[in-house]
């Protein structure tokens, strides 16, 4: 099938940006975060962007322009910020 070549742009991006969060906040308290909660946070993101389906990340790189970029990327960081405070308050693991 030609369909496995398929993804949302958005998960390989906000995968990385809850793990450096997730870092980030397990150097902060000393403690590990929980596996699951760092696929809550990163479910709770996903959820606050558009879906952008596409078949090879240059693809899109290749098409957007650098304004189109910087939203996406601000998008991203509002996204990953409002989830890890949001699980945060409902997980109170930290």
């Amino acid at each position: 099938m030609p369909f496995e070549t398929i993804h949302n742009y958005y998960e390989r991006v906000v995968f990385r940006a809850v793990q450096d969060a997730t870092r980030e906040l397990a150097a902060a308290s000393g403690t590990a975060v929980d596996a699951d909660v760092i696929a809550d946070m990163a479910c709770v993101a996903l959820n606050r962007l558009p879906a952008r389906y596409i078949r090879h990340d240059i693809d899109l790189a290749y098409y957007l322009t650098d304004a189109e970029r910087e939203t996406m990327d601000q998008m991203i960081k509002a996204a990953v910020t409002f989830a890890v405070d949001f699980v945060q308050q409902r997980a109170r693991v930290f």
